[in-house]
């Protein structure tokens, strides 16, 4: 009995768990309705399956015919009609059973359809094909094949179960002469197949309308759905002969009742199976050849027609219209050219995909730290800011145990922010919130980061163990304050969450008393997934300083696959690029499903600190998501409800957009003949800065589009010709959720010979100072690393800007070296050197400078160590003397710095200290060479003694040796090309 309690205790355990989870979240009411209807489902459905199968078994055992004459086969059956009979009811009890519970588990899975169905709302737009309204596809269309589904299966499963009672106890004989089958066996067998030629019947009918929604593979357009003429003129004539034949056939089968002869139900059942091969298949396989093939282009053109609309609407493309832009420049003063460009966009130098281990060395401050490997782009006041937070790395905890992973290291500390169009002279970001706490631009807000993308793992907080808050100037330790996770207070709690999570030491351990909470399901995904089952999530959650608190923004999307001739997608694929191969948190998980109509509907929140989960109705026109509100009632709050402070940080999202890049490869085209030939058609091309293939990913930036007064926060990208390497399109959709346009999408269609990315990449791969370069960093054992290549259009033509970064070997770090500027002007003639102009400079200015021919502000000259640019040689005692004293110099002036925290001032003395070592150390050698020992000059070719030794914390970086909260990168240590003065985005 006790086994079976514990038995008993352990399924329970999940439930209840799941229970108070979803209670604590204030989203019962999702658990309750999910709960009830599943439990509908497999109740209603369980039961209609055990009562038909059992009522067919009863029936026939009630319909047997008596014993007395039984024949040899009967008689063979004997012992097993004895074995039956003393258990028969139990027999009949268990069989009804099993396949009860089978049946509603399996009708249990399909709780969304029901509740899609009985809530659906009209989309009030008709398919161009039978005048139905899209609702009938996406909510009616999917429930009346289930039922058709399950109709089917009872069915199936009560002809066998009949006719195996009926040859059981003697209704049908199989080896045994005369009759075959008793009148009362064949009225029963009858009646079960004219049931199931009758939903034959009802799946003809229904298979005319799948018609708009089935897919096929169409040369012409790839993955195809909807009609085409032979569905329109073969398949659905087809379908409607076939559905009258099965009527008729199934009129047989019942009639049989009085005819008690099978010889017309089969004639009539054979007739539909050759109906069915003849009409269903070989017909309109006949017209495809001899009508459709020797002029597909015109046969097929209306249909291709009704796809091309359907389909842009169905992604909310359809409002996109190509705009012709001919790559041409229409202003030709450079000097025009330099101040147009500073105009042209905020220039993003930090790229968020590059910059993450920079942001780790530099702000990480302790080893149970850590910042994602993507960052995120956000605006503060206005500007385009790189974010990152500082969440709890569990695999750095120093000592891993049961309390230390659970209890003392519970939460991650603060959001670190840097400029995005401006780095320091080091190359490293210019960071506007640091520290730990962080301090910097933002007003005061909670920085503790309880939830995040990094935080799997469950915690338990507030009880008598106290956790670690963070480590500056001395350890302190706080309490969890916040109402979120579940109250362990009680022992029945204990117990379940002990099982549910496979840890004893719930129930008994002294670390958990009044008080305690336990903190699980901790990404923003995860909860977002769990309160909105009915939602697909994108794959970047990002986070927001608002209102003085972490807000995880989410973006969530509703999707069916029931939207009558629009071609479907598969967004695992679609939404695949550079970043997304390596960095899977960021993909749309488990999303291989195939979608053809999707609509960013909901804005979601998830507190950092608290969890608090906020759903919030965006699209107030998708009858998706008002079908999903009316199942889920009070669990999306109105759009109204968004406060400014938030909406000024919601953009568009990129999965979306990477799906709708993706259709308008193909769908830009609305003529049916030009997209039957696929002359037009354009693909995203590969990211020319990876190796890997994956197509490059879409950039936010903030750009002018032509026409526009004024930059706006943007997401943009490009497109090349099907098969060929030039740009063939720029497309950029408004952002920014404060623009009365946000959703806009531009596609600009390129009418001139403009390169593409990969061949921008390749000419500046082949520039001699692109070369040197990559020769001297790697002769320095540093790795060469290229940045985001954004593509801005500007007064006609297009401007290209790469930043490209340098990790040295004792770095640790990638750093901002150089910054590759391309301007395109395709009204120049061929061979004319300014019609591609690609210039490679030590900072965008520079390099903006040069690539239009101005004079401005000259590019630094990269330090004297540089290789490319040595120092001239100096010899003598003077030069020895002058390196001891511009040491000494240095030497004092970057632990002034430090002392500040002047790090700007910092680097460049560092960089000087280096500079004249490397100076007396080539001085001593040359005295050496020439037999003229210097006074107190030290052997080996080291500093001479009287030189000021060089900080222990120089060769670090890391800045292991600073003073806590200090650390940042030793200049010197880094390869050459490091200054980068004047880095700052002219644009930005």
């Amino acid at each position: 009995m006790l086994a079976v309690l514990a038995m008993l205790f352990v399924m329970f355990a999940g439930f209840w768990t799941d229970w108070l989870w979803y209670r604590s979240v204030d989203y019962s009411s999702v658990f309750t309705t999910t709960l009830w209807t599943k439990v509908g489902m497999f109740a209603v459905f369980g039961l209609l399956m055990g009562l038909a199968v059992g009522l067919n078994i009863w029936l026939a055992h009630r319909l047997r015919p008596p014993l007395s004459a039984m024949s040899l086969e009967q008689q063979s059956l004997d012992r097993y009609r004895m074995g039956v009979a003393p258990y028969k009811k139990w027999v009949l009890l268990a069989i009804t059973a099993l396949v009860g519970l089978i049946a509603g588990a399996s009708a249990a899975g399909q709780w969304r359809t029901w509740l899609m169905w009985v809530n659906g709302v009209a989309f009030g737009e008709k398919d161009p094909q039978f005048g139905m309204d899209v609702a009938f596809y996406a909510f009616d269309l999917p429930w009346y094949r289930f039922l058709l589904g399950f109709g089917f299966a009872a069915t199936v499963l009560s002809l066998i179960a009949a006719a195996l009672t009926h040859y059981l106890y003697g209704g049908l004989r199989v080896t045994s002469p005369g009759a075959r089958a008793t009148a009362a066996a064949t009225g029963h067998l009858s009646v079960l197949l004219g049931v199931f030629v009758s939903l034959k019947a009802v799946a003809y009918w229904l298979d005319r309308y799948g018609l708009a929604v089935k897919s096929s593979d169409f040369k012409a357009a790839g993955n195809w759905t909807g009609l085409r003429f032979v569905d329109a003129n073969a398949y659905l004539p087809a379908k409607t002969i076939l559905f009258c034949i099965a009527v008729i056939c199934a009129v047989l089968f019942f009639a049989t009742l009085w005819r008690r002869t099978w010889q017309l139900p089969v004639i009539g059942f054979g007739l539909m199976v050759l109906s069915a091969i003849l009409i269903g298949g070989l017909y309109p396989a006949i017209v495809q050849k001899f009508q459709v093939q020797p002029n597909e282009q015109a046969k097929e053109a209306p249909y291709i027609k009704k796809n091309i609309e359907a389909t842009r609407k169905a992604y909310a493309i359809d409002g996109t219209v190509p705009e012709n832009y001919s790559g041409k420049a229409t202003v030709k003063a450079k000097e025009q050219l330099r101040k147009d460009a500073d105009a042209a966009a905020s220039y993003r130098l930090v790229d968020p995909n590059i910059v993450s281990p920079t942001f780790q060395q530099l702000e990480q401050k302790r080893k149970y730290y850590q910042f994602p490997v993507t960052l995120d782009v956000d605006r503060y006041d206005g500007k385009d800011t790189v974010v990152g937070l500082r969440e709890l790395n569990i695999k750095g905890i120093p000592k891993r145990n049961w309390i230390n992973d659970h209890f003392t290291y519970t939460h991650g500390y603060g959001a670190i922010m840097a400029t995005g169009t401006s780095v320091d002279a080091t190359g490293s970001p210019v960071f506007t919130e640091s520290g730990l706490p962080t301090s910097g631009q933002m007003p005061k807000y909670e920085q503790r980061i309880y939830y995040g993308e990094k935080t799997e793992q469950y915690s338990i907080v507030g009880g008598p163990q106290k956790e670690l808050d963070y480590e500056a100037n001395g350890e302190r330790t706080t309490s969890y304050r916040g109402d979120s996770g579940v109250s362990l207070s009680n022992a029945f709690n204990r117990a379940a969450y002990a099982v549910a999570f496979s840890e004893p030491q719930i129930l008994y351990s002294g670390a958990i008393g009044d008080g305690s909470r336990i903190l699980y399901n901790r990404t923003p995904k995860e909860r977002v997934e769990a309160v909105a089952p009915w939602l697909t999530i994108d794959g970047d959650a990002y986070p927001a300083v608002v209102g003085g608190r972490i807000q995880w923004i989410v973006d969530a999307y509703t999707t069916t696959n029931g939207y009558p001739y629009a071609s479907r997608t598969t967004l695992g694929d679609s939404t695949a690029d550079s970043l997304t191969a390596g960095n899977q948190a960021r993909t749309v998980v488990a999303q291989q499903n195939q979608v053809n109509y999707i609509r960013n509907s909901v804005k979601a929140t998830v507190d950092a600190y608290d969890g608090t989960v906020k759903l919030y109705q965006w699209d107030t026109k998708d009858p998706v998501l008002k079908t999903w509100m009316k199942a889920f009632p009070g669990t999306v709050e109105p759009k109204s409800a968004i406060s400014d402070d938030l909406k000024s940080h919601l953009r568009y999202p990129q999965d979306m957009f990477k799906v709708q890049r993706e259709l308008l490869t193909r769908y830009h085209v609305r003529d049916a003949a030009q997209f039957y030939s696929g002359s037009d058609a354009w693909q995203v091309p590969a990211d020319p800065t990876k190796k890997d293939g994956n197509a490059v990913p879409p950039y936010y930036l903030s750009l002018r589009m032509p026409g526009d007064d004024q930059q706006r926060f943007s997401l943009t990208t490009t497109f090349t010709p099907n098969g060929r390497p030039n740009l063939g399109a720029f497309m950029a959709v408004d952002a920014d959720a404060d623009s009365e346009e946000y959703g806009r999408i531009r596609l600009l269609r390129v009418t001139s010979d403009v390169p593409g990315p990969a061949q921008v990449q390749s000419k500046l791969n082949s520039l001699p100072d692109v070369a040197t370069f990559v020769r001297d960093m790697k002769g320095a054992d540093s790795e060469i690393e290229y940045g985001n290549l954004l593509t801005v259009p500007m007064d006609g033509g297009f401007l290209y800007v790469e930043p490209v970064y340098a990790q040295g070997r004792s770095a640790l770090y990638p750093l901002l070296k150089k910054v590759a500027v391309s301007y395109i002007d395709a009204s120049k003639p061929e061979g004319d050197a300014t019609k591609d102009t690609t210039v490679f400079e030590n900072s965008l200015a520079g390099a903006l400078n040069a690539v239009f021919g101005v004079e401005g502000e000259a590019p630094t000259t990269p330090p004297s160590d540089t290789p490319t640019q040595p120092r001239p040689p100096v010899t003598g005692d003077a030069a020895l003397k002058q390196a001891i004293a511009d040491a000494q110099k240095a030497y004092e002036d970057g632990e002034a710095a430090l002392k500040k925290g002047d790090w700007e001032a910092y680097g460049k003395a560092q960089r000087a200290l280096a500079e004249a070592l490397q100076q007396a150390a080539r001085a001593d050698a040359e005295r050496k060479a020439a037999d003229q020992p210097a006074p107190g000059s030290a052997p080996g070719g080291q500093a001479p003694s009287g030189a000021p030794a060089k900080p222990a914390d120089a060769a670090k970086p890391d800045g292991a040796a600073k003073p806590e909260g200090t650390a940042k990168p030793d200049a010197a240590a880094e390869p050459a090309g490091a200054a980068q003065s004047g880095a700052e985005g002219s644009g930005g």
